[in-house]
């Protein structure tokens, strides 16, 4: 009899080319099924046009999309060769982009076993699917920090702080990859090109508009963001976060320093760990833990966000120099069950939208794995383990 271990040890399983095609058929299907209600893909596509035309980009145009644009100037660019597509073309060609460019993110990461790459592709698919439902750039920023991590680990720091402000000129979250400055072995490189890509990626919109107007933009751009933030924190669909949880679960609406210091301090603390930098798997972990923090703790996390951290979680669980426990494959299903398929219609309705979103547990089991993974940092060794 077959169990379902030997089932998914079989050859189609465990090969790439089945990996991508199914990454490549994901976006296409998301279009697809989106394609009568491809919100957010007008509002990337409004943005290129307001700008050649010098409008303002951060107002509400009833007549294109509801909603606002939140993102920056610069993203104007990313979006240009699919806003000239027809749109059914241009939002099928965008879900391909952001697909392919996460996919090409993680079979970057120079991990010795090629089973993980196909683990994390396989356990991040379903909330892929849930990301480009929604045309989310989320996907590439997800790619990107990945990207300016395996940058570093090749030392390719230009292109690792390219890719840290590309993404941070678009979204901001792509900034925390200034975490990974300190396993960089030339940190004057480092530092000298984040500073002179800062100002290419400032200047580059004016080479289409009017200096002054992308100044303007851009201040209006953070003033939109804190509108934005204080907007989320009693909504039921944003704020999906460790910060949202203990909000909403507690009733309780203190000032999000009480969580961020702490949380902040617990991020920091292997950095003295200076002895494991020399490790990967410390690296990699290292990874995967600003992964999820990044959208733990943003009031602006929502479902389709969550393609970020839950990268992060399936790296962490592959990063181990040691075999990972029953606990932690327990752990994993969990994360799997409540933080993935809770967003999506195999969930019961009533549950999901009477305690799942309002109370955002969909953050609870990934913040359980980032507790672990800070804990594993702060005490397990990291070195190659023998193989016995």
């Amino acid at each position: 009899m077959i169990t379902v271990r030997d089932f998914f040890k079989k050859k189609f399983f465990n090969d790439n080319r089945t990996l991508f095609g199914l990454w490549l058929l994901i976006p296409v299907c998301a279009a697809l099924f989106k394609l009568h209600k491809c919100n957010n893909f007008l509002i990337f596509r409004g943005s290129f046009y307001h700008l050649l035309s010098g409008q303002d980009l951060y107002i509400h145009y009833p007549n294109e999309y509801k909603d606002l644009f939140l993102y920056g100037p610069v993203f104007s660019y990313i979006i240009a060769p699919f806003a000239v597509m027809p749109v059914w073309m241009g939002v099928t060609f965008w879900n391909i982009f952001l697909a392919m460019i996460l996919y090409w993110a993680i079979q970057k990461l120079p991990f010795k076993k090629p089973g993980n790459h196909i683990f994390i592709l396989w356990f991040c698919a379903h909330d892929l699917l849930t990301s480009l439902f929604m045309q989310q750039f989320n996907v590439a920023i997800a790619a990107l920090i990945i990207a300016s991590f395996v940058c570093v680990e090749k030392e390719k720091d230009v292109w690792a702080t390219f890719f840290i402000l590309l993404g941070a000129f678009v979204k901001l979250y792509t900034i925390v990859g200034l975490a990974f400055f300190f396993f960089s072995r030339h940190k004057m490189k480092f530092i000298v090109s984040f500073l002179i890509w800062g100002v290419v990626l400032f200047l580059l919109p004016m080479l289409i508009a009017d200096p002054a107007y992308i100044v303007d933009t851009i201040k209006e751009w953070f003033y939109t963001l804190v509108v934005k933030n204080g907007n989320n924190l009693h909504t039921m669909h944003q704020n999906v976060s460790l910060l949202g949880f203990i909000h909403k679960t507690t009733g309780c609406w203190f000032s999000d320093l009480w969580i961020l210091v702490p949380a902040l301090i617990l991020f920091v603390l292997p950095y003295f760990r200076i002895g494991q930098y020399k490790n990967p798997a410390f690296r990699y972990t290292w990874l995967a833990s600003v992964l999820m923090f990044v959208v733990l703790f943003s009031t602006g996390s929502e479902s389709s966000t969550y393609i970020i951290p839950f990268t992060g979680v399936a790296i962490w669980y592959v990063s181990a120099p040691w075999k990972r426990d029953k606990w932690d494959i327990a752990l994993m299903v969990f994360v799997f069950i409540f933080s993935s398929l809770s967003s999506s219609d195999l969930f019961p309705k009533y549950v999901k939208m009477h305690f799942m979103m309002p109370y955002a547990i969909k953050a609870l089991p990934v913040s359980i794995v980032g507790f672990k993974l800070c804990y594993e940092l702060c005490t397990k060794d990291y070195a190659p383990q023998k193989a016995e």
